[in-house]
């Protein structure tokens, strides 16, 4: 991604525009609570919202739960701290929830059931106005049966709603200086388990520690460990996967990896796709191409 932007570098006025109007949405509510997991679109509403309608009108609140990995909260933390963003943090329970772990295509939808079911009452109590997510418009043209939950429990989506898509997001971000920027997306932990695959804590735990052993190892941009059983499919960005299957490195990849609890360790030539698991939803073919790395030696 491009370095942060400087004072002389232009911003494209529309992109400039949609956050005018994202600051006059905030103000003529006058106070909000956000679904805040530290992401990039979360870490950037909170910070406008705080311009538009001040601190003491805002309220941040982390659903936290085995599937909300630890180092997103450590960013979040970090985003909220930074920029004066007042926090809350909540348990939530989907794993509890037997239609949940189930791990059914709409999955989402149970969680963010669970999610509003808590965060909307404590809207209520604080007399907050309006309960806002992170969805923007691109979002929109991906399967989220978690937008069904949102509009059942009356959750606003501004930045959906405003036409932002990610890379304003982004951009917007780098001029106010939000780390998150160049934050690579991070959906829950169960997104990495296919549908069908029952979720549990212990599932969870493996992909987590994975990934966090893999960031350890130095892999950047995009990565997801998907769960297949005994088997660890790894997905990365083209530039990674070029690095990280240099038979030189494969074993640092492979050794990592069964760290966690896996037996079977692939590379996916294909490289990492944003929701790579909905492509049976949609009945696309599923190409498996994939670097077996359990046998290097």
């Amino acid at each position: 991604m491009a370095a942060p932007l400087t004072t002389t570098d232009s911003l494209d006025p529309a992109v400039a525009h949609k956050e005018a109007r994202l600051v006059a949405w905030f103000r003529a509510r006058g106070s909000v609570l956000i679904g805040f997991s530290g992401g990039v679109d979360s870490a950037y509403l909170a910070c406008v919202a705080i311009e538009a309608v001040g601190a003491e009108h805002v309220l941040a609140v982390i659903g936290r739960s085995a599937s909300y990995p630890e180092e997103q909260w450590a960013r979040a933390r970090e985003v909220a701290d930074r920029f004066g963003v007042p926090v809350l943090e909540l348990n939530t329970d989907e794993l509890n929830d037997p239609r949940y772990t189930a791990n059914p295509t709409n999955r989402c939808y149970f969680c963010k059931t669970e999610l509003w079911n808590k965060l909307v009452p404590v809207a209520r109590a604080r007399s907050l106005a309006v309960v806002v997510d992170g969805t923007n418009y691109d979002d929109l043209a991906d399967f989220r049966p978690g937008a069904q939950a949102a509009r059942e429990h009356g959750v606003a989506s501004p930045l959906a709603e405003l036409g932002f898509a990610k890379d304003d997001i982004r951009t917007l971000s780098r001029v106010r200086g939000i780390p998150t920027w160049a934050q690579p997306s991070s959906p829950c932990l169960s997104s990495r388990l296919p549908y069908g695959t029952e979720v549990t804590p212990l599932r969870l735990r493996k992909v987590e520690q994975a990934e966090r052993a893999l960031r350890a190892l130095g892999v950047t941009g995009n990565l997801r460990v998907r769960y297949h059983e005994t088997t660890a499919r790894l997905e990365m960005d083209a530039d990674q996967i070029t690095h990280w299957s240099a038979a030189e490195r494969r074993a640092l990849v492979r050794d990592a990896v069964l760290a966690a609890g896996f037996t079977r360790v692939e590379l996916d030539l294909r490289g990492f796709r944003s929701g790579s698991l909905n492509a049976l939803v949609r009945g696309e073919r599923v190409d498996t191409r994939a670097l077996d790395l359990t046998e290097t030696r």
